[in-house]
């Protein structure tokens, strides 16, 4: 086969190889007789052969998958996975705390030592909230207001206005106590005398498990005393006034007999103040 002298081999199994591609970029950089090089007659040659370069680039990177491929079914999975192993180790733990409990009862029945201390706990146990409780109570619900801003026209409230803040689920809970609530409950999760009520955004953090709203708050004792506390509370008024401006929700409803389970978490303490 003869070629033209300065020729390139192409089978025909590929495409021109890079010496002819830069041959004729360069060639397409020389001005032609009789004509004037302009600065788009240089720069679109040199724009082109920046573009190739970048796209062999990606295609030799990607070796046939996607650059960008979404991640988010793997990090679902991942987390599918963690909350498996999670409860997994919460079923273990809580039968080798049932274990440990009845080797105590039995050694307690030959050792009066132990028998006096496993008297003790049981005797905090339930002002310590680590026992179920049922009876009369009275649960209040509040809610994010479902309007927006636009849907007051000119003089719109800010969007803190349309949400439950950490004050209100915090004042409510405080006048609560103070109607002589002997337990509680937020989202169904015991509180305890180390339980924090922490709002992030418009979601509710307590003991590391996040709640969006409506938040729950239900509490045993008598309701009308309750209700009461709840009347004469400033923090409680204020979201009623909200309610009533902004369209948040509030309810209270009269429990006759209602179970408030156990606190089954972590007791342990990082840090304690002795109160003066």
């Amino acid at each position: 086969m003869v070629l033209p002298v300065g020729g390139d081999v192409d089978d025909g199994t590929r495409g021109p190889s890079w010496r002819l591609v830069l041959r004729r970029a360069v060639r397409g950089l020389r001005p032609r007789r009789n004509q004037r090089r302009t600065i788009w007659s240089a720069g679109v040659p040199l724009i082109a052969l920046a573009a190739g370069l970048l796209f062999t680039t990606s295609a030799t990177t990607a070796d046939g998958t996607a650059l960008r491929d979404d991640r988010r079914p793997q990090l679902a999975q991942l987390i599918a996975e963690k909350r498996d192993r999670l409860e997994s180790h919460e079923e273990r733990a809580a039968k080798l705390f049932a274990e440990v409990d009845q080797e105590t009862a039995r050694l307690a029945e030959v050792d009066q030592p132990v028998k006096s201390a496993r008297e003790n706990a049981d005797a905090i146990r339930e002002p310590a909230g680590l026992s179920d409780l049922h009876g009369p109570g009275l649960t209040v619900s509040l809610n994010d207001s479902p309007r927006r801003g636009t849907d007051f026209g000119e003089n719109a409230p800010d969007n803190d206005d349309l949400v439950v803040h950490q004050g209100d689920v915090q004042a409510v809970v405080n006048a609560m106590w103070a109607g002589g609530a002997e337990a509680m409950t937020i989202m169904d999760i015991r509180v305890i005398s180390t339980s924090a009520v922490r709002c992030v955004g418009n979601t509710l953090l307590l003991h590391g498990q996040v709640f969006s709203p409506p938040f729950k708050i239900t509490a045993i004792g008598e309701p009308t005393a309750m209700s009461r506390a709840l009347d004469s509370s400033e923090g409680v008024r204020q979201f009623r006034e909200a309610v009533a401006d902004f369209g948040l929700g509030y309810t209270e409803k009269v429990e006759k007999n209602v179970t408030v389970r156990a606190y089954d978490g972590s007791t342990d303490l990082r840090s304690a103040q002795a109160a003066r």
